[in-house]
C-alpha cells in the first residue's frame, strides 16, 4: 500500500523520454529512469484502497500483486519485490515496457488523481534486479519424462514452455522464424522492446532445460503426425499472424506493404548488419502513410521517421478520442484517450504537424505508369451510434481527397491464425477463424493438441498472452499427471 498519506504528498512522476530530435537517431531505447528516492516515492503513491482494482480483472490479466511490490519498493526491499511480482508474471521486462497499463487506468487513486506509476515500477523491478544478479538459471530438480512440444515462441508460448519446464517436464518449443520472441522480436521496434532482453530471458530458458528449434515450420518441416508420435502433449501458440488487408483498386502497386512486412524487415537487418544489408523496406525519402491508428501504427511512423522519411502522415477510420474519460468509458474500464505517443511527437518535432487524420477511409490507390504507388484516394466520414447499437459511419460528400504518397503500411489489425498449420493438425476453429479451444481448458478438439495466445483467442495484449500461456501450461500439467501445482 506505500505510504499512507503518499498520495496526497507526491506527484505522479513518469519515466521521462530522450527529446525526439535525439532519439531518431538511432533505434536505441529513449526512456530515462528516474534515480532511486524518486522510484521509491512513486511506490509510496500507492494507496491503502478497499478494493485494489489494479489487480482485478478491470486491470491485470495475470493478477500481479500490484499493492505488495508498490509497497517493498517504497520500503527499499528491491529484492523481495523482485519475487513477489515473479509470481505471477515470467517476464516483466516485457509487460514493463510494452504493455498498455490497464492496472493504471483500473488505479482506485485514477478516479480523482493521476494514477499510480505501475508500469514504471514493474520495469524498475525487474531492471534492478538483473543488474543486482537475482536472475539466475533454475532448472527444476526433478524431471518428469513427460516431452511437450510448444509451437510458437511468442509471448504466449514462451510462458507455457517456461512454466512446463519448471514442471519437470521436458519441452521443446518450435519457432519458424530465425530467432525467438514472435512479435515480441520481429513486431515491436527496437526502441520500444531492446531485442538483447528477449535473447537474455531465452538464453536463460535455455540453461534452465528449454530446448528451442528456430527455423522450423510445423506442418512444412515436421508434420503433425509426427509432432504427435514424438510429443506426449503438443501446445499451439502461433499468434494472429493474418494481416488485415485493404482490397481497393491498386492494392497490388509497388509501395503499398504490410505493416508486419516492414518492421519485420527492419529489425532483422537492424539485427543482423546495423542496416547496412539493405535487406529492408526504406522509407528514406519517401512521402509515407500509415493506414491504421493503434501500437502498429505507431511503431510504422516511428521506423519511418527514423529511415528519414520525407514525410509521414497516419489514416484512421476511427473519429478523434477524447482526452478524458466519458460515459463510454467509465472507470475501472480501460478507456480510449487520445494520447500523443511517441511516433506522433516524432512525426511532430520533425514535419512540423501531428500526423493524424481522423475520420478518414481510403478509397484507391493511385500509381504511375510503372506500376509505382504515387498518391491515395480518400474520403471523409461521419460516425454515429444509437443506444445499444453498433457505432456506423458513412462517407461525407464532396469530401474526397488525393494525397501523394510513395509508400503506405497497412496497420489495420489482424484477422487471426494462419490456416495451413490448424488444417495439418486437424483441429476446429471457431466462427472467427482462432482455434476452438475453451478459456480455462485450452483444450483443442483434439485431446492432446492445447492451444493458448492470440491463435486462440484473437488480437490482444502481451500480457493477455502470458495469462492464457500460463493457464494453458497448467492444463497441459493437470493432463499429464492427473493434478497440478502450477499456478496458472
Amino acid at each position: 500500500m506505500g505510504k499512507p498519506t503518499g498520495f496526497m504528498e507526491i506527484d505522479r512522476k513518469k519515466v521521462t523520454w530522450k527529446k525526439p530530435a535525439e532519439r531518431v537517431k538511432n533505434f536505441l531505447e529513449f526512456q530515462v529512469e528516474h534515480d532511486l528516492q524518486t522510484r521509491e516515492e512513486q511506490g509510496a503513491r500507492c494507496m491503502d484502497c478497499g478494493v485494489p482494482f489494479c489487480q482485478s480483472s478491470y486491470g491485470c490479466p495475470i493478477h500481479n500483486l500490484i499493492p505488495e511490490w508498490n509497497d517493498l519498493i517504497y520500503h527499499g526491499k528491491w529484492d523481495e519485490a523482485y519475487h513477489r511480482l515473479r509470481q505471477t508474471n515470467n517476464f516483466p521486462e516485457f509487460t514493463g515496457r510494452v504493455c498498455p497499463a490497464p492496472c493504471e487506468s483500473a488505479c482506485v487513486l485514477g478516479i480523482h488523481e493521476p494514477a499510480v506509476t505501475i508500469k514504471d515500477n514493474e520495469a524498475a523491478i525487474i531492471d534492478r534486479a538483473y543488474e543486482n544478479g537475482l536472475i539466475v538459471p533454475n532448472p527444476p530438480k526433478i524431471r518428469t519424462g513427460k516431452k511437450v512440444a510448444v509451437i510458437g515462441s511468442g509471448p504466449a508460448g514462451l510462458s507455457a514452455a517456461d512454466e512446463l519446464n519448471h514442471a519437470g517436464h521436458w519441452v521443446t518449443v518450435f519457432e519458424r522464424a530465425d530467432r525467438l520472441g514472435g512479435l515480441l522480436m520481429y513486431g515491436i521496434p527496437n526502441m520500444k522492446l531492446d531485442k538483447n532482453l528477449v535473447q537474455k530471458r531465452c538464453e536463460l530458458m535455455v540453461q534452465e532445460g528449454v530446448v528451442f528449434r528456430t527455423g522450423v515450420s510445423v506442418g512444412q518441416d515436421i508434420s503433425a503426425a509426427e509432432l504427435l508420435a514424438e510429443f506426449d502433449r503438443v501446445l499451439v501458440c502461433t499468434g494472429a499472424t493474418k494481416p488485415r488487408d485493404l482490397p481497393i483498386p491498386g492494392r497490388k502497386l509497388k509501395g503499398v506493404h504490410f505493416a508486419m512486412d516492414f518492421l519485420t524487415a527492419n529489425t532483422r537487418s537492424l539485427l543482423d548488419s546495423s542496416l547496412k544489408d539493405g535487406q529492408y523496406i526504406s522509407a528514406k525519402g519517401k512521402k509515407v502513410i500509415v493506414i491504421g491508428g493503434g501500437d502498429t501504427g505507431n511503431d510504422c511512423i516511428g521506423t519511418s521517421v527514423r529511415h528519414g522519411a520525407r514525410s509521414v502522415l497516419n489514416f484512421e477510420l476511427l473519429p478523434k478520442p477524447a482526452e478524458e474519460r466519458t460515459d463510454e468509458f467509465p472507470w475501472p474500464t480501460y478507456p480510449r484517450l487520445l494520447k500523443m505517443d511517441y511516433g506522433h511527437q516524432e512525426a511532430l518535432e520533425t514535419y512540423g504537424r501531428d500526423p493524424r487524420e481522423w475520420s478518414i477511409t481510403t478509397k484507391e490507390f493511385i500509381g504511375d505508369e510503372n506500376g509505382n504507388l504515387k498518391a491515395l484516394k480518400t474520403v471523409r466520414v461521419q460516425w454515429s451510434k444509437e443506444p445499444g447499437e453498433r457505432p456506423t459511419f458513412i462517407e461525407v460528400p464532396g469530401s474526397e481527397e488525393i494525397w501523394e504518397a510513395d509508400q503506405v503500411f497497412l496497420a489495420m489489425g489482424f484477422l487471426g491464425p494462419e490456416q495451413p498449420l490448424l488444417e495439418s493438425l486437424a483441429i476446429e476453429i471457431d466462427p472467427r477463424s482462432n482455434v476452438k479451444a475453451e478459456y480455462g481448458r485450452f483444450q483443442t478438439s483434439h485431446e492432446r493438441i492445447f492451444s493458448a495466445g492470440d491463435c486462440r483467442r484473437g488480437q490482444s495484449l502481451v500480457v493477455w498472452a502470458i495469462n492464457e500461456g500460463r493457464g494453458a501450461a497448467r492444463e497441459v500439467d493437470k493432463s499429464l499427471l492427473g493434478y497440478s501445482n502450477l499456478p496458472g
